[in-house]
């Protein structure tokens, strides 16, 4: 046999090599990070739960879900250890303040190109009603007599057209 004839078998089985190790090290990276927990850190499991450490066993851990509510799993189960200030985001809503001593931006830039007399002006003026208005709104009550007629015009096509599909 030749190389020619070799070689994609050879880049065959390198590729596989390469696969299967890359995989290996997630599940080593995986396994070390559910072996590192610890009673009080926070959680999401695969299922997609938040949860409080509350217990680690060889192979399940306790977990704190809210009050009075303990629930045990696998410890393969644990999609994620979080850190203090993410799981407090997550679960709680409490933003860390990373930079408190930077600047604010502004969300759009009309504040930026407004002088602060447009802007109290603006303040001063009336809520504008963007609701629907018909030109025939008329106030609840009995009809007009224009209302009348069409009504029945509407109802006596209705019965034309129910008719004639019958009649077929």
């Amino acid at each position: 046999m030749s190389l020619v004839t070799l070689l994609p078998f050879i880049v065959l089985i390198g590729a596989m090599f390469l696969m299967t190790r890359s995989a290996k090290k997630k599940q080593q990276q995986a396994a070390n990070m559910r072996n590192e927990m610890q009673p009080g850190s926070g959680v999401r499991t695969i299922g997609g739960m938040y949860a409080t450490v509350k217990e680690v066993n060889d192979d399940t851990v306790l977990l704190d879900a809210g009050p009075g509510v303990d629930l045990l799993f696998a410890k393969n189960s644990i999609g994620a250890v979080l850190t203090d200030d993410e799981y407090n985001r997550i679960v709680h809503g409490i933003e860390h303040d990373l930079k408190s001593d930077a600047d604010v931006v502004p969300d759009d830039a009309s504040s930026l190109t407004e002088s602060d007399a447009a802007t109290d002006a603006a303040s001063d003026e009336q809520p504008v009603d963007l609701g629907k208005k018909d030109a025939d709104d008329e106030p609840a009550g009995e009809p007009t007599a224009d209302a009348a007629p069409a009504e029945a015009k509407t109802d006596e096509q209705a019965k034309k057209s129910d008719g004639g599909s019958e009649a077929k």
